[in-house]
């Protein structure tokens, strides 16, 4: 599975952007896109995924009400999009894929390029 991530960006603070990953390649019959991000120096941490198959999302606590992942089957596109933006969600965002899924990095086999975004105060 290829992916590739796209939309970042700079912001301010409250506005909005959506980043696309497409997915190409090897499929599966079920398999969960996630979003995570990392500032340099710390983790990578989860954003937020999708269970491709049932459309169920899961979120972390930090962007719970303001980010909402979704997917485009024909397209075989996820998206995030990110509103009332915080300088704090400033990051390098990856999206990935694999058939397990979870909320840890170790879960994913599959990881896109990552796209930056910057958010201004």
């Amino acid at each position: 599975v290829q992916l590739q991530a796209s939309g970042g960006g700079l912001v301010q603070a409250g506005g909005s952007l959506r980043l696309s990953c497409a997915a190409s390649g090897r499929t599966f019959s079920s398999i969960v896109m996630a979003w995570f991000r990392q500032v340099q120096g710390k983790e990578r941490e989860f954003v937020a995924a999708v269970a491709w198959s049932t459309g169920n999302t899961y979120y972390t606590d930090s962007v719970k009400g303001r980010f909402t992942i979704s997917r485009d089957n024909a397209k075989n596109t996820v998206y995030l999009q990110m509103n009332s933006l915080k300088p704090e969600d400033t990051a390098v965002y990856y999206c990935a894929a694999d058939p397990r899924g979870g909320v840890t990095k170790g879960e994913y086999y599959y990881w896109g390029q990552g796209t930056l975004v910057t958010v201004s105060s």
